[in-house]
Protein backbone atom coordinates (compact mmCIF):
# COMPACT_ATOMS: atom_id res chain seq x y z
CA UNK A 1 0.00 0.00 0.00
CA UNK A 2 2.88 2.44 1.00
CA UNK A 3 4.59 1.62 -2.58
CA UNK A 4 1.49 2.53 -4.51
CA UNK A 5 0.75 5.61 -2.63
CA UNK A 6 4.52 7.13 -3.53
CA UNK A 7 4.10 5.52 -6.72
CA UNK A 8 1.36 7.87 -6.81
CA UNK A 9 2.98 11.16 -5.41
CA UNK A 10 6.01 10.69 -7.76
CA UNK A 11 3.48 10.45 -10.69
CA UNK A 12 1.43 13.81 -9.79
CA UNK A 13 4.79 15.46 -9.14
CA UNK A 14 5.53 14.95 -12.94
CA UNK A 15 2.37 15.88 -14.10
CA UNK A 16 3.48 19.76 -12.03
CA UNK A 17 6.53 20.01 -13.34
CA UNK A 18 5.82 19.51 -16.81
CA UNK A 19 7.78 15.68 -16.85
CA UNK A 20 10.73 17.00 -14.22
CA UNK A 21 10.54 15.10 -11.09
CA UNK A 22 10.58 17.35 -8.17
CA UNK A 23 12.05 16.94 -4.99
CA UNK A 24 9.80 15.56 -2.84
CA UNK A 25 10.12 16.03 1.38
CA UNK A 26 8.79 12.91 3.38
CA UNK A 27 8.52 13.51 6.42
CA UNK A 28 9.88 10.53 9.02
CA UNK A 29 7.81 9.52 11.99
CA UNK A 30 9.79 10.06 15.74
CA UNK A 31 8.81 6.57 16.66
CA UNK A 32 9.42 5.64 19.92
CA UNK A 33 10.90 2.38 18.33
CA UNK A 34 13.79 4.59 16.82
CA UNK A 35 15.45 5.39 20.63
CA UNK A 36 19.21 3.81 19.96
CA UNK A 37 18.82 1.83 23.00
CA UNK A 38 18.56 -1.97 22.33
CA UNK A 39 16.26 -4.54 23.93
CA UNK A 40 17.51 -6.36 26.65
CA UNK A 41 14.27 -8.16 27.71
CA UNK A 42 11.50 -10.01 26.44
CA UNK A 43 8.92 -8.27 29.40
CA UNK A 44 6.21 -6.77 27.24
CA UNK A 45 5.89 -3.68 30.11
CA UNK A 46 9.55 -2.88 29.21
CA UNK A 47 9.51 -2.73 24.86
CA UNK A 48 8.96 0.36 23.55
CA UNK A 49 5.23 1.86 21.85
CA UNK A 50 3.97 4.75 20.72
CA UNK A 51 4.81 6.98 18.16
CA UNK A 52 6.88 9.51 19.70
CA UNK A 53 5.29 12.07 22.54
CA UNK A 54 4.50 12.29 26.32
CA UNK A 55 1.53 9.49 25.36
CA UNK A 56 4.37 7.08 24.79
CA UNK A 57 7.08 5.06 26.34
CA UNK A 58 11.08 4.76 24.51
CA UNK A 59 12.34 1.77 26.56
CA UNK A 60 13.64 4.32 29.09
CA UNK A 61 12.73 4.13 32.90
CA UNK A 62 14.43 6.83 34.85
CA UNK A 63 14.68 7.35 37.92
CA UNK A 64 15.83 11.48 39.22
CA UNK A 65 17.47 12.14 42.47
CA UNK A 66 16.95 15.90 42.89
CA UNK A 67 13.88 16.09 40.65
CA UNK A 68 12.42 18.83 42.64
CA UNK A 69 15.32 21.16 42.20
CA UNK A 70 15.99 24.35 39.45
CA UNK A 71 18.00 22.28 36.52
CA UNK A 72 15.27 18.53 37.75
CA UNK A 73 12.35 20.36 36.82
CA UNK A 74 13.38 20.68 33.13
CA UNK A 75 15.25 17.68 33.25
CA UNK A 76 11.50 15.88 33.90
CA UNK A 77 10.16 17.72 31.66
CA UNK A 78 12.57 16.48 28.28
CA UNK A 79 12.02 12.77 29.66
CA UNK A 80 8.37 13.14 29.69
CA UNK A 81 8.06 14.39 26.69
CA UNK A 82 10.34 12.05 24.91
CA UNK A 83 8.70 9.44 26.52
CA UNK A 84 10.51 8.18 29.28
CA UNK A 85 8.99 6.90 32.63
CA UNK A 86 10.34 8.72 35.10
CA UNK A 87 10.45 7.59 38.99
CA UNK A 88 10.67 10.62 41.09
CA UNK A 89 12.03 10.50 44.51
CA UNK A 90 11.37 13.32 47.06
CA UNK A 91 11.83 14.42 50.52
CA UNK A 92 9.63 16.77 52.65
CA UNK A 93 6.11 18.18 51.22
CA UNK A 94 4.89 16.60 48.36
CA UNK A 95 3.26 19.41 47.04
CA UNK A 96 7.13 20.60 45.36
CA UNK A 97 6.88 17.45 43.52
CA UNK A 98 3.40 16.96 42.59
CA UNK A 99 3.49 19.64 40.08
CA UNK A 100 6.12 17.46 38.01
CA UNK A 101 2.63 15.20 37.33
CA UNK A 102 1.92 16.76 33.85
CA UNK A 103 5.45 16.09 32.90
CA UNK A 104 4.48 12.82 31.51
CA UNK A 105 1.01 10.96 30.26
CA UNK A 106 -1.15 8.87 33.14
CA UNK A 107 1.38 6.41 34.52
CA UNK A 108 4.15 7.50 33.61
CA UNK A 109 5.52 9.72 36.72
CA UNK A 110 5.65 7.65 39.53
CA UNK A 111 6.88 9.29 43.19
CA UNK A 112 8.61 8.02 46.07
CA UNK A 113 9.18 9.48 49.28
CA UNK A 114 13.16 8.91 50.25
CA UNK A 115 15.82 10.22 52.28
CA UNK A 116 19.70 10.75 51.64
CA UNK A 117 21.00 8.48 54.13
CA UNK A 118 17.60 6.08 53.91
CA UNK A 119 19.32 2.53 51.83
CA UNK A 120 16.49 1.05 51.60
CA UNK A 121 14.36 3.83 50.49
CA UNK A 122 17.16 4.27 47.28
CA UNK A 123 16.73 0.57 46.31
CA UNK A 124 13.14 0.99 46.29
CA UNK A 125 13.46 4.29 43.97
CA UNK A 126 16.13 2.65 41.69
CA UNK A 127 14.51 -1.08 41.19
CA UNK A 128 12.86 -0.92 38.16
CA UNK A 129 15.08 1.61 36.62
CA UNK A 130 17.91 1.41 33.52
CA UNK A 131 18.72 5.22 34.18
CA UNK A 132 19.64 7.02 37.06
CA UNK A 133 20.09 10.58 36.99
CA UNK A 134 21.99 12.38 40.50
CA UNK A 135 20.97 16.26 40.75
CA UNK A 136 21.32 16.47 44.59
CA UNK A 137 23.52 19.12 45.55
CA UNK A 138 23.57 22.10 48.08
CA UNK A 139 25.01 25.45 47.56
CA UNK A 140 25.05 25.79 51.13
CA UNK A 141 25.54 23.83 54.61
CA UNK A 142 22.78 23.68 56.60
CA UNK A 143 22.33 22.10 59.95
CA UNK A 144 21.22 18.45 58.59
CA UNK A 145 23.26 18.55 55.58
CA UNK A 146 27.23 19.55 54.93
CA UNK A 147 28.87 19.62 51.50
CA UNK A 148 30.69 16.26 52.22
CA UNK A 149 26.92 14.25 53.27
CA UNK A 150 25.51 15.54 49.67
CA UNK A 151 28.24 15.66 47.47
CA UNK A 152 30.68 13.08 48.61
CA UNK A 153 28.04 10.70 50.84
CA UNK A 154 25.30 10.78 49.28
CA UNK A 155 26.39 10.36 45.41
CA UNK A 156 28.56 7.26 46.26
CA UNK A 157 25.70 6.09 47.72
CA UNK A 158 23.82 6.31 44.87
CA UNK A 159 25.70 5.38 42.89
CA UNK A 160 26.62 2.23 44.95
CA UNK A 161 23.26 0.78 45.23
CA UNK A 162 22.36 1.70 41.35
CA UNK A 163 25.09 -1.22 40.60
CA UNK A 164 24.17 -3.18 43.30
CA UNK A 165 20.54 -3.24 41.64
CA UNK A 166 21.74 -3.53 37.77
CA UNK A 167 21.22 0.13 36.73
CA UNK A 168 22.29 0.83 33.03
CA UNK A 169 23.49 4.15 33.23
CA UNK A 170 24.34 6.72 35.72
CA UNK A 171 24.20 10.62 35.38
CA UNK A 172 26.04 12.82 37.80
CA UNK A 173 26.04 16.46 37.98
CA UNK A 174 29.02 17.59 39.42
CA UNK A 175 30.17 21.32 38.98
CA UNK A 176 33.02 22.83 36.43
CA UNK A 177 35.84 24.12 38.73
CA UNK A 178 35.85 20.85 40.44
CA UNK A 179 39.12 20.86 42.65
CA UNK A 180 40.14 19.11 45.57
CA UNK A 181 42.81 22.28 46.35
CA UNK A 182 40.67 25.70 45.61
CA UNK A 183 42.51 28.71 45.24
CA UNK A 184 41.49 30.75 48.44
CA UNK A 185 39.62 34.19 47.74
CA UNK A 186 37.49 35.16 50.88
CA UNK A 187 36.85 32.11 52.54
CA UNK A 188 40.36 29.89 54.02
CA UNK A 189 40.96 27.65 52.17
CA UNK A 190 39.21 27.67 49.30
CA UNK A 191 35.61 26.84 48.40
CA UNK A 192 34.24 23.94 50.03
CA UNK A 193 31.71 23.56 47.56
CA UNK A 194 34.00 23.41 45.01
CA UNK A 195 36.36 20.46 47.01
CA UNK A 196 33.59 18.32 48.00
CA UNK A 197 32.27 18.22 44.18
CA UNK A 198 35.69 17.04 43.09
CA UNK A 199 35.69 14.58 45.62
CA UNK A 200 32.16 13.43 45.00
CA UNK A 201 33.40 12.61 41.26
CA UNK A 202 36.17 10.18 42.60
CA UNK A 203 32.91 8.49 44.92
CA UNK A 204 30.88 8.30 42.11
CA UNK A 205 33.42 6.91 39.68
CA UNK A 206 35.00 4.22 42.49
CA UNK A 207 31.08 3.11 43.15
CA UNK A 208 29.80 3.09 39.34
CA UNK A 209 32.84 3.24 37.21
CA UNK A 210 30.49 3.59 33.99
CA UNK A 211 29.23 6.69 35.23
CA UNK A 212 28.25 9.57 32.77
CA UNK A 213 29.34 13.26 34.69
CA UNK A 214 28.58 16.43 33.46
CA UNK A 215 30.26 19.40 34.74
CA UNK A 216 28.23 22.64 34.73
CA UNK A 217 29.35 26.23 34.46
CA UNK A 218 26.99 28.85 36.35
CA UNK A 219 23.16 27.96 35.25
CA UNK A 220 20.93 30.54 34.33
CA UNK A 221 16.91 30.49 33.27
CA UNK A 222 13.42 31.31 35.32
CA UNK A 223 13.93 30.60 38.90
CA UNK A 224 17.98 30.70 38.66
CA UNK A 225 20.09 31.48 41.31
CA UNK A 226 22.29 33.44 38.72
CA UNK A 227 20.63 36.10 37.46
CA UNK A 228 18.32 36.82 40.70
CA UNK A 229 21.25 36.73 42.61
CA UNK A 230 22.60 39.57 40.84
CA UNK A 231 19.26 41.32 40.66
CA UNK A 232 18.57 40.81 44.52
CA UNK A 233 18.56 44.37 46.40
CA UNK A 234 20.16 42.10 49.21
CA UNK A 235 23.56 41.41 47.07
CA UNK A 236 23.61 45.23 46.70
CA UNK A 237 25.43 47.78 48.53
CA UNK A 238 22.41 50.54 48.63
CA UNK A 239 22.97 51.28 44.82
CA UNK A 240 26.39 49.60 44.44
CA UNK A 241 27.64 46.47 43.58
CA UNK A 242 30.30 44.93 45.47
CA UNK A 243 32.67 42.49 43.48
CA UNK A 244 36.52 41.17 43.64
CA UNK A 245 38.45 43.08 42.11
CA UNK A 246 35.40 44.93 40.48
CA UNK A 247 34.81 41.58 38.61
CA UNK A 248 37.25 42.41 36.02
CA UNK A 249 39.68 39.77 36.94
CA UNK A 250 37.10 36.88 36.98
CA UNK A 251 35.69 34.92 33.71
CA UNK A 252 32.44 33.57 33.24
CA UNK A 253 30.83 31.20 30.49
CA UNK A 254 27.47 30.81 31.83
CA UNK A 255 25.07 27.90 30.18
CA UNK A 256 21.47 27.78 29.77
CA UNK A 257 19.32 25.65 31.72
CA UNK A 258 17.57 24.00 29.12
CA UNK A 259 21.09 23.32 27.29
CA UNK A 260 22.34 21.15 30.18
CA UNK A 261 18.52 19.36 30.36
CA UNK A 262 18.64 18.29 26.65
CA UNK A 263 22.27 17.18 27.25
CA UNK A 264 21.39 14.95 30.31
CA UNK A 265 18.83 13.73 27.77
CA UNK A 266 20.94 12.98 25.14
CA UNK A 267 23.78 10.77 27.17
CA UNK A 268 20.21 8.88 28.68
CA UNK A 269 19.88 7.67 24.97
CA UNK A 270 23.70 7.47 23.87
CA UNK A 271 25.31 4.33 25.30
CA UNK A 272 28.44 5.63 23.73
CA UNK A 273 28.75 8.19 26.48
CA UNK A 274 28.96 6.00 29.41
CA UNK A 275 32.01 6.58 31.48
CA UNK A 276 32.61 9.93 29.67
CA UNK A 277 32.70 13.57 31.12
CA UNK A 278 31.53 16.65 29.68
CA UNK A 279 31.72 20.56 30.49
CA UNK A 280 28.45 22.46 30.12
CA UNK A 281 29.65 25.84 29.45
CA UNK A 282 27.83 28.38 27.39
CA UNK A 283 29.16 29.68 23.96
CA UNK A 284 30.94 32.92 25.17
CA UNK A 285 33.58 33.83 27.87
CA UNK A 286 32.49 37.07 29.42
CA UNK A 287 33.71 39.10 32.19
CA UNK A 288 31.87 39.12 35.34
CA UNK A 289 32.08 42.94 35.20
CA UNK A 290 30.68 43.10 32.20
CA UNK A 291 28.04 40.91 33.05
CA UNK A 292 26.83 42.25 36.01
CA UNK A 293 26.96 46.09 33.97
CA UNK A 294 24.73 44.25 31.48
CA UNK A 295 21.99 42.85 33.73
CA UNK A 296 21.81 46.45 35.32
CA UNK A 297 21.13 47.86 32.14
CA UNK A 298 18.60 45.43 30.90
CA UNK A 299 17.04 46.13 34.38
CA UNK A 300 16.92 49.67 33.69
CA UNK A 301 19.16 50.53 36.68
CA UNK A 302 21.88 51.93 34.99
CA UNK A 303 24.37 54.56 36.53
CA UNK A 304 23.39 57.67 34.68
CA UNK A 305 19.96 58.60 36.20
CA UNK A 306 19.76 54.87 38.66
CA UNK A 307 23.02 55.41 40.45
CA UNK A 308 24.68 52.06 39.71
CA UNK A 309 28.09 51.08 40.37
CA UNK A 310 30.63 48.61 41.00
CA UNK A 311 33.46 48.63 43.34
CA UNK A 312 36.15 46.16 44.80
CA UNK A 313 34.53 44.26 47.69
CA UNK A 314 37.98 43.72 49.49
CA UNK A 315 37.45 47.31 50.47
CA UNK A 316 34.41 46.52 52.00
CA UNK A 317 34.72 44.26 55.16
CA UNK A 318 31.30 45.26 55.80
CA UNK A 319 29.87 43.15 53.11
CA UNK A 320 31.36 40.18 53.71
CA UNK A 321 30.19 40.48 57.52
CA UNK A 322 26.57 40.95 56.24
CA UNK A 323 26.92 37.97 53.96
CA UNK A 324 28.10 36.15 57.22
CA UNK A 325 24.97 37.59 59.68
CA UNK A 326 23.14 36.52 56.34
CA UNK A 327 23.77 32.95 56.69
CA UNK A 328 23.62 32.87 60.67
CA UNK A 329 20.09 34.39 60.64
CA UNK A 330 18.68 32.27 57.78
CA UNK A 331 20.60 28.93 58.34
CA UNK A 332 17.96 27.31 56.10
CA UNK A 333 17.77 29.79 52.78
CA UNK A 334 19.96 32.56 52.90
CA UNK A 335 18.17 35.71 51.97
CA UNK A 336 19.06 36.77 48.41
CA UNK A 337 21.12 33.54 48.19
CA UNK A 338 23.83 35.84 50.19
CA UNK A 339 26.46 33.81 52.11
CA UNK A 340 29.90 33.53 51.84
CA UNK A 341 30.32 30.37 50.10
CA UNK A 342 28.33 32.24 47.29
CA UNK A 343 30.98 34.93 47.29
CA UNK A 344 33.68 32.64 47.07
CA UNK A 345 32.46 30.63 44.12
CA UNK A 346 31.49 34.21 42.23
CA UNK A 347 35.27 34.85 42.52
CA UNK A 348 36.35 31.88 40.93
CA UNK A 349 36.84 31.70 36.42
CA UNK A 350 35.42 29.31 34.65
CA UNK A 351 38.57 26.68 34.05
CA UNK A 352 37.45 25.04 30.58
CA UNK A 353 39.88 22.09 29.06
CA UNK A 354 40.57 21.29 26.08
CA UNK A 355 40.65 17.68 26.35
CA UNK A 356 37.71 17.71 27.90
CA UNK A 357 34.43 17.49 25.73
CA UNK A 358 31.39 19.70 26.01
CA UNK A 359 27.73 20.34 25.36
CA UNK A 360 28.63 21.02 21.61
CA UNK A 361 29.74 17.28 21.60
CA UNK A 362 26.42 15.91 22.72
CA UNK A 363 25.03 17.51 19.89
CA UNK A 364 23.46 20.84 21.59
CA UNK A 365 22.84 23.63 19.97
CA UNK A 366 23.92 26.20 22.65
CA UNK A 367 22.15 29.19 23.41
CA UNK A 368 23.48 32.94 23.98
CA UNK A 369 23.07 34.83 26.51
CA UNK A 370 22.00 37.39 24.60
CA UNK A 371 18.88 36.02 23.65
CA UNK A 372 17.71 34.72 26.80
CA UNK A 373 18.93 36.84 29.54
CA UNK A 374 16.98 39.67 28.55
CA UNK A 375 13.16 38.24 28.59
CA UNK A 376 14.81 36.40 32.02
CA UNK A 377 15.85 39.98 33.88
CA UNK A 378 12.24 41.90 32.50
CA UNK A 379 10.27 41.07 36.12
CA UNK A 380 13.09 43.22 37.76
CA UNK A 381 13.34 46.77 35.78
CA UNK A 382 12.50 49.66 37.49
CA UNK A 383 9.19 51.04 37.08
CA UNK A 384 8.57 47.78 35.95
CA UNK A 385 4.64 48.86 35.38
CA UNK A 386 5.26 52.15 33.41
CA UNK A 387 3.98 51.97 30.08
CA UNK A 388 6.84 53.22 27.86
CA UNK A 389 6.49 54.32 24.47
CA UNK A 390 8.07 52.55 21.23
CA UNK A 391 11.98 53.10 21.51
CA UNK A 392 11.45 55.34 24.74
CA UNK A 393 14.58 53.57 26.10
CA UNK A 394 17.81 52.73 24.32
CA UNK A 395 18.62 48.84 23.45
CA UNK A 396 20.91 47.94 25.79
CA UNK A 397 24.49 47.42 24.47
CA UNK A 398 25.44 43.60 25.25
CA UNK A 399 28.44 42.44 27.08
CA UNK A 400 31.84 42.26 25.16
CA UNK A 401 33.69 39.35 24.81
CA UNK A 402 36.69 38.08 26.13
CA UNK A 403 39.57 36.39 24.03
CA UNK A 404 42.25 34.09 25.42
CA UNK A 405 45.11 36.51 24.70
CA UNK A 406 43.05 39.33 26.81
CA UNK A 407 42.05 36.85 29.24
CA UNK A 408 45.90 36.51 30.24
CA UNK A 409 46.24 40.15 30.26
CA UNK A 410 43.66 40.86 32.30
CA UNK A 411 44.20 38.77 34.56
CA UNK A 412 47.55 39.60 35.21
Amino acid sequence: MAALILTRNVQLAKQHTNGVLGVLCLRTANYSSDAPRSLKTTNLSAMKRGTGGRSSFNGIVATVFGCTGFLGRYVCNKLGKSGTQMILPYRGEDSEAIRLKVCGDLGQVLFQFYHLCDEEAIRKAVKYSNVVINLVGREYETKNFKFNDVHVDGARRIARISREMGVDRLIHVSALNADPNPKSHIIEGGSNFLRSKYWGEQAVREEFPEATIIRPADIYGSEDRFLRYYAHIWRRQMRAVPLWHKGERTFKQPVYVSDVAQAIINCAKDPDTAGQVYQAVGPKRYQLSELVDWFHRIMRKDSEWWGYQRYDSRFDPSFVLKAKLTEMICPGAPVGGLHPERLELECVSDKVLNNVPTLEDLGVQLTPMENQVPWELRPYRAALYYDADLNEFEKPAPPKTVTPREEQRLSA
